[in-house]
């Protein structure tokens, strides 16, 4: 049995800035189930730059954009995607608002 794809595509930001945003049973989520209807908490991994609002979830602290960030509510990865313009690709969990890029 193929365990792949319960990996997200890495979330591409407006600005350029990207995250990986995950929730399956190997993530730091709860819940920590493949393929839920909603997760409340959510892994994000790999930053390409510090961002602020995420970084008290941060593993190393020292390294934010090499950490993972473990257990991070919906709401906060919904407002990093907002401050950075919505989401122009990639994928994120349920539970995680995918609020799209404006098209002027």
């Amino acid at each position: 049995m193929s365990h792949r794809k319960f990996l997200n595509d890495t979330v591409v930001c407006a600005d350029g800035f990207r995250m990986s945003v995950q929730g399956h049973e190997g993530a730091y989520c709860e819940p920590r189930l493949n393929n839920q209807k909603k997760y409340n908490l959510v892994e994000v991994g790999f930053p390409s730059a510090k961002e602020e609002l995420i970084m008290p979830w941060c593993e190393n602290p020292r390294q934010p954009t090499d950490s993972v960030y473990g257990y991070v509510p919906v709401d906060v990865v919904t407002n990093v995607i907002v401050k950075h313009g919505g989401m122009v690709e990639g994928e994120v969990p349920a539970g995680v608002i995918a609020i799209q890029a404006y098209d002027e």
